[in-house]
């Protein structure tokens, strides 16, 4: 069963298959935003993985990466969202490493269809400083620590399905960038879902 809906112009029709949209990308690139406006606009579920990592792990991620290090997290991360790919079809926002995880992009290819929201550094660094709650960003200096986030991670972002600009626009706008985006694509991956 395939998810129809009509963009904000009423012109293109999406027609997804009966797979997870699986947002990727840096901390500051809009995945919660932007995922929670999709799933709306598309009829469809949302989740997020940090939430849900939090829940199973029964304490904050900044407390999994304080008392187990980032590597239990990863581990962790990786199961929770195989686990959330074997669900019904929903948009799914991803931690900023998850799909740097070559277990985890291979999964997303067989289960979901993946939209790498891309910022601008001057972008990212001005929606990171709003809040205090990032491990990775708690010492050191922001911008270089994404500069290096960016060199280790873009070349994996850049195996998604889809790729979005996420700017400093309104998020609706970003939706609609998305939602034309998926419009333009087959099933990038048909029956491999079903194969495994």
């Amino acid at each position: 069963m395939s998810t129809q809906n009509k963009s904000k112009k009423g012109s293109a029709k999406i027609i997804l298959p009966n797979k997870s949209i699986v947002l990727v990308g840096l901390m500051g690139a809009g995945k919660t935003c932007i995922g929670t406006r999709l799933a709306n606009k598309l009829g469809m579920g949302f989740v997020d993985a940090d939430d849900e990592i939090e829940a199973a792990a029964d304490c904050t991620i900044e407390e999994i990466f304080t008392l187990y290090g980032e590597q239990k997290f990863r581990d962790g991360e990786r199961r929770v969202i195989a686990r959330l790919l074997k669900g019904k079809p929903r948009v799914l926002s991803t931690g900023g490493g998850a799909f740097a995880n070559q277990r985890t992009r291979d999964n997303v290819r067989r289960r979901g269809i993946s939209v790498w929201l891309k910022a601008d550094i001057d972008v990212l660094l001005r929606r990171v400083s709003r809040r205090n709650n990032r491990p990775l960003l708690r010492t050191g200096d922001k911008r270089q620590i994404l500069e290096r986030l960016i060199d280790e991670r873009y070349p994996a972002y850049s195996e998604a399905d889809v790729t979005v600009e996420s700017d400093a626009e309104s998020p609706d706008i970003t939706v609609d960038k998305v939602i034309d985006a998926l419009t333009t694509i087959d099933d990038p991956h048909p029956g491999e879902a079903a194969a495994k």
